[in-house]
């Protein structure tokens, strides 16, 4: 299937990131909110981005980058948003709930030969098909944060999926420059399944006082070859997002190794958030610096 119109929901870090990649590949792309400001904000920081990361590197013309900004027309109708999308990319809020509304509603308003993407992390793509009446139409496509710099993308097969649509969501990822990768509609998919119980287990050694947040991130950089430590790690993802993420996949397992670790939901409770708010198992200071936070 040809795809030439990219239909993105939410502008948020993850969505107006994929609208970035999107149209930097040559889609022409409808970004839609609910909200007009963050609308105006996530076409400001692409408009940003392109300035700084490509025209003044010398990777792109002027024209090229105002080209890229141009191919994004924003909406704060979804109606109007998906009414010519042939791929439509969901990037809203972690709700199993919402995503269901939202996927009923694009079936609805959506063109018959649209496919249907959900951006989730770790939520049953299986089960926001099934809200719709295309569901061999409906595919998970996970992008990682940054959406416009990190290669892979999980594919993601719910059941009833058509190859088709599993061909064409490939064929949309490769000329965004990604990497995609297959998996089945299991808790955790690949990435999230693996770096969950990292983080479980370094979180665990804080915990008990085998080693603090720092040491332990030493070890796994300089003894692993890992670029981040995973308390480095859990930091720039967010906690709530690793609380949201963890109780998903245990809600499906209920193995004792996928239960959240005590840690996240106490760091939670003090309102320690990781990056987003510059308190996690690091205090981020304003020049860029962070200093261990001394969890007990």
């Amino acid at each position: 299937m040809d795809v030439n119109r990219i239909t993105v929901l939410g502008s948020g870090t993850m969505g107006h990131g994929i609208a970035q990649v999107a149209s930097f590949s040559g889609f022409a792309v409808s970004l839609y909110d609910v909200d007009e400001q963050m609308l105006e904000k996530a076409m400001a920081t692409i408009k940003g981005n392109m300035e700084k990361h490509f025209v003044q590197k010398g990777k792109i013309t002027k024209e090229e980058g105002e080209q890229v900004v141009g191919r994004i027309s924003t909406f704060t109708e979804l109606k109007e948003a998906a009414k010519d999308a042939d791929f439509v990319i969901e990037a809203i809020p972690e709700n199993l709930d919402l995503k269901k509304k939202t996927f009923a509603e694009l079936d609805r308003i959506s063109p018959a030969h649209a496919i249907l993407a959900t951006n989730t992390s770790v939520l049953s793509v299986t089960a926001v098909a099934g809200a719709t009446g295309r569901a061999n139409q409906c595919i998970g496509t996970h992008f990682f944060n940054p959406a416009a710099l990190m290669k892979l993308v999980e594919i993601v097969t719910p059941v009833g999926v058509a190859e088709e649509t599993v061909a064409t969501a490939m064929e949309v990822c490769k000329k965004m420059g990604k990497v995609p990768v297959r998996v089945k509609d299991v808790p955790g998919f690949i990435v999230n399944r693996l770096i969950g119980l990292l983080y479980q287990e370094a979180a665990q050694i804080v915990l008990e006082g085998t080693a603090t947040a720092e040491e332990v991130d030493t070890a796994m950089k300089l003894g692993a070859g890992h670029p981040m430590g995973p308390c480095e790690l859990a930091d720039f993802g967010g906690f709530d997002v690793i609380q949201m993420a963890q109780d998903a996949v245990f809600e499906y397992t209920h193995r004792e190794s996928d239960r959240l670790n005590i840690l996240y939901r106490k760091m939670l409770e003090a309102g320690r958030l990781g990056r987003k708010n510059g308190k996690g198992f690091y205090d981020y200071m304003p020049d860029g610096t962070k200093k261990p936070f001394e969890v007990f």
